[in-house]
């Protein structure tokens, strides 16, 4: 059979395959595209391989691709997994941050973490490993990226170790790298962090219903939002999320869907006489063309945690948002009769015994109705 030659290959208009020799075939679609394929036999099997198009690919280096695979095939080594070897080492870090950031982006709930995610590598990680292949990344050069901010800021320090371990490992699995990250030897390159009692610094129980008269003096969106969310135990993000079509004021009922929760799971918060008041005092200042409970100033935006801290802070007081949840907390340990269970279930925190979990059935409603009318009751004091 006549070999192809560049002439005819430039002849060839029909659609079709054409035999070159030694497994090398030139392809023609309806289309006209024309593109090189290697069909050679792998441990019995027909396989065929894509050399590239004929417009970026010539013949004599066809050939010299086919000739290479073919000796590959005889050696018993696998072309396709070689070509992933090959792939591979010239793949960098930033490369695989952005791979991993993109395979995961749509599974993180929170926007602001997703952008953060990526942003901490690029601020940190980037400069000094982004451009260094997967392959030659190991413990002290990671110590490298850290040792700078691994005192002076802690918390994103660790952020940052986290995230370049997990893009490592994510290599690793994708056969972009030979072994996980060496996460192990790195902290034992660094030293030790100031401890931090990893607490959320709370308004005594005692202070809220003081508090919460203060902030109904306030005439804002973003007052209603810190006050629902008091009454509710609810966290920010919940809040500022919350859509009139999620609450039920009849059946004075909240029911927050799986999708904007923590733990991915639906939660109904039922609404003391107190919430239902500021929940019919936010419907009275509703605006038009938004579902949003508790609007930000930008049309169709969500309120933002800052504003709530804000109210806060130009309160005068030293305290985190997060907080009023362990204010809740400790309110009901120390004031309620209701068992501990089911103020985990009112703040929605997961069971953590994995048995326990897999038993329980109820999410106590009609035992939390009653710990959220008395909460209620409490903060709406005077």
């Amino acid at each position: 059979m006549t070999k192809l030659t560049v002439t005819r290959i430039k002849s060839i208009k029909a659609p079709g395959r054409y035999v070159d020799g030694a497994g090398l075939m030139l392809n023609v679609t309806k289309s006209g595209s024309k593109s090189w394929v290697l069909r050679v036999q792998h441990h019995g099997r027909r396989r065929d391989f894509g050399l590239g198009s004929e417009r970026d690919v010539t013949l004599s280096e066809a050939r010299d691709e086919a000739r290479r695979l073919c000796r590959m095939v005889r050696k018993g080594l696998d072309p396709l997994a070689e070509r992933r070897k090959e792939a591979s080492r010239n793949k960098t870090f930033r490369m695989a941050a952005v791979d991993y950031h993109s395979a995961h982006y749509k599974t993180w709930k929170n926007g602001k973490h997703r952008d953060q995610w990526i942003n901490t590598l690029r601020s940190y990680a980037f400069p000094r490993i982004g451009d260094m292949t997967l392959d030659v990344i190991d413990g002290p050069m990671i110590v490298d990226v850290l040792s700078p901010i691994w005192l002076q800021k802690p918390e994103t320090a660790r952020r940052v170790k986290q995230r370049i371990g997990a893009v490592l490992d994510f290599a690793h699995a994708r056969g972009w790298r030979a072994s996980e990250a060496p996460m192990r030897a790195v902290a034992k390159g660094l030293p030790s962090q100031p401890k931090k009692t990893g607490r959320f610094k709370a308004m005594p129980y005692a202070d809220v219903p003081r508090f919460v008269t203060k902030l109904r003096e306030i005439e804002s969106f973003g007052a209603l939002a810190l006050e629902a969310l008091i009454l509710t135990a609810c966290r920010s993000g919940e809040i500022r999320g919350a859509c009139w079509d999620e609450i039920d004021l009849d059946a004075r009922l909240w029911t927050i869907p799986a999708g904007r929760m923590k733990a991915g799971r639906s939660h109904a918060i039922p609404l003391s006489a107190q919430a239902l008041d500021l929940f019919k005092r936010a419907a009275a200042l509703r605006i038009a063309d938004t579902q949003l409970v508790f609007p930000g100033q930008k049309r169709g935006k969500a309120l933002s945690d800052m504003t709530l801290l804000k109210i806060l802070r130009d309160q005068g007081e030293p305290y985190t948002v997060h907080g009023f949840r362990s204010s809740f907390r400790d309110w009901a340990a120390e004031c309620s009769d209701q068992p501990g269970e089911v103020a985990e279930a009112a703040l929605a925190h997961t069971v953590p015994n994995a048995v326990e979990a897999a038993y329980r059935r109820t999410d106590f409603l009609e035992r939390r109705r009653g710990l959220m009318n008395d909460w209620g009751y409490y903060v709406g004091q005077r």
